[in-house]
Parts: C-alpha cells; sequence; structure tokens
C-alpha cells in the first residue's frame, strides 16, 4: 500500500552513521526530515547533502532533525562524508542510514518489495530512492518530495515548506502560493469572517471563500 499525506510514518530501526537509531524514538517531539539517495560518491548526492550540511543550523531553530538515507552502508557512509563536507564547508552533522537490506527504501514504497540490488549496482538500480519526507511530532507524513536522480532537489524550498507545515500546524490558517515566512496567511474556511477579525484582526477578503490574514509576530 501507497504512503499518503498524514499517514504514520513507517517505524524502523538501522545502524547508522550515529549508531543505531529507530526512527519514531529518534524523532521525539519535534519535526524531522527524511531525505534518501540511490548511491554513495554520486555527483547529485553529494551537493544534496551538502546543501543539508550547510542548513542543518536551520534546522535545528526550527526543532528539526535532519535523517539521509542511501543504500550503502554505513563504512561508505563515514568515507562519502568526507566529500561532502569538503565540498560543502560544513559539517555533515546527522546521522545516515544503513539502508543496504532496503528495509527503509521498501517500507517508504521507494522501491518495490521485491527489489534486490545486483552486484556491481549502479545508481540507476535505485535511482526511485529520491524522496524527501516531512513527519511532524505526530510522526506522520506531511509532506513528500520526489525527484529525479539528475534533477538536484532545492533544499530551500525544502526549507521553506517546512515553515509553511509548522505555521499551518499553528493554525486554522493555510499558506498560499509562494508563501514566505512574513507574508499574508489564508484563514481557514472553518472560521467564519467574524471568528476570523476575533483572532487575526482586519481580515483582506478577496472572493468569498479566499481571506487573507497577517499572523500576530508571538
Amino acid at each position: 500500500m501507497s504512503l499518503r499525506i498524514n499517514d504514520i510514518a513507517p517505524d524502523f530501526t538501522a545502524n547508522s552513521t550515529a549508531g543505531e537509531l529507530s526512527l519514531h524514538t529518534w524523532i521525539g517531539e519535534g519535526y524531522a526530515i527524511l531525505f534518501s539517495h540511490p548511491k554513495d560518491f554520486t555527483p547529485i548526492c553529494t551537493t544534496e547533502f551538502g546543501a543539508v550540511a550547510q542548513l542543518v543550523p536551520e534546522f535545528k531553530k526550527r526543532n528539526t532533525k535532519v535523517m539521509g538515507v542511501s543504500v550503502d552502508s554505513v563504512e561508505d557512509h563515514v568515507k562519502w562524508k568526507k566529500d561532502i563536507e569538503a565540498f560543502a564547508g560544513a559539517p555533515a552533522d546527522f546521522p545516515i542510514i544503513d539502508d543496504t537490506s532496503l528495509k527503509v527504501a521498501k517500507l517508504f514504497n521507494m522501491l518495490p518489495a521485491e527489489a534486490v540490488m545486483p552486484d556491481g549496482r549502479t545508481a540507476a538500480n535505485s535511482a526511485t530512492v529520491r524522496t524527501v519526507y516531512i513527519i511532524g511530532p505526530d510522526k506522520k507524513i506531511r509532506l513528500m518530495m520526489t525527484y529525479p536522480m539528475s534533477v538536484g532537489r532545492n533544499f530551500a524550498e525544502i526549507l521553506r515548506a517546512l515553515d509553511a507545515v509548522q505555521t499551518t500546524d499553528a493554525g486554522p490558517v493555510a499558506t498560499p502560493a509562494n508563501w514566505t515566512p512574513g507574508q499574508d496567511i489564508v484563514v481557514s474556511p472553518s472560521l467564519d469572517d467574524a471568528a476570523a477579525r476575533e483572532k487575526f484582526g482586519e481580515i483582506d477578503i478577496r472572493l468569498p471563500y479566499l481571506r487573507f490574514a497577517k499572523l500576530s509576530a508571538d
């Protein structure tokens, strides 16, 4: 069965560059980002892990942990981290899961249950292991983004999406297209105009079902 938004993220225990970790326990009471890669020592993935290394302080500000998944061993991950850190100019201060068993890739529906990795495999054999998951404190999947191997992920967008998820969790609001923190939010239809004004103050009614408001800085 495929995963959907608001499904509980499949729990797992796996070895990693930070030792043995169980996903739900590791997440704790904050948010988490799980981002997967088909193979170590590949060019686009190296740039992506480098981008995450540079953004670790931003994720920490948002009470968010980051976990990498790659279909290789911890030993390979440790060697690859040196390349990542040299490229990024920042420590890769987050765990990378050993998924040589393909357990995580299959749990998260990135590979079919019958998939095996042949001897002498290349990244093309696990090309679909290219998904980002934002997971909430309730362990539910809040967002999924899947990219092809040839297209590097936009981690500025992932950070923006995390901000949007956390903002809407405080509800009852939603974020419009291209929203960034500090911009007006959309008032949920669950509030009528009077309730919306009571909560947000002035509201900007563009359409009967599309109302904007400013969030308090508190």
